[in-house]
């Protein structure tokens, strides 16, 4: 009989799959959904971070923008890293790498909020390149979940952008 452990610990199952999708391309498509994730992620934590720490007479709209999209930066994770399961490998975990990437106290003391409306823009552009070069690849594969997923996510980093450079335009 299988211990609990044994059965309990994660597998991914890439060389069980048979969905048309080759295994080298699925090995390569969850580094990239993997490196997306954490992109995600860094912008989950530093729009969470400015939202609470924006001061000045973009406070209200700021507040309420970094608010709608942190909230729905953290149901893309869930999105981008089941989508990596699905391909046939686990999930990653880089939970550790966040304090690489969060600003620290000192930082945001010294930040305007022009500033963190540029950081984000920045982050938000880099998503979008790497989104927009997974979803290529995607494509090309004939991989139709992965590349509408990401089409869905760019939608949304785009109007984000929009929206950013709309409040900092001067």
């Amino acid at each position: 009989m299988a211990s609990t452990a044994s059965v309990l610990k994660p597998e991914a199952h890439e060389s069980k799959l048979n969905t048309g999708l080759s295994e080298q391309y699925r090995s390569e498509m969850a580094d990239s959904l993997s490196e997306i994730l954490a992109t995600t992620y860094k912008l989950t934590i530093k729009s969470h971070i400015y939202h609470w720490n924006v001061v000045g007479p973009l406070f209200r709209s700021l507040h309420e923008l970094t608010e709608e999209h942190y909230n729905e930066l953290f149901e893309a994770t869930d999105t981008i890293a089941e989508r990596v399961r699905a391909i046939g490998f686990l999930a990653p975990e880089r939970v550790a790498d966040a304090a690489a990437f969060s600003p620290s106290g000192k930082a945001i003391a010294n930040l305007t909020a022009e500033d963190m409306v540029n950081d984000l823009i920045h982050d938000h552009e880099e998503a979008v390149r790497a989104m927009r070069d997974a979803g290529e690849i995607a494509g090309d594969a004939n991989d139709l979940v992965t590349e509408d997923m990401l089409t869905q996510r760019l939608t949304f980093h785009e109007k984000a952008l929009w929206m950013l450079r709309a409040i900092v335009s001067k």
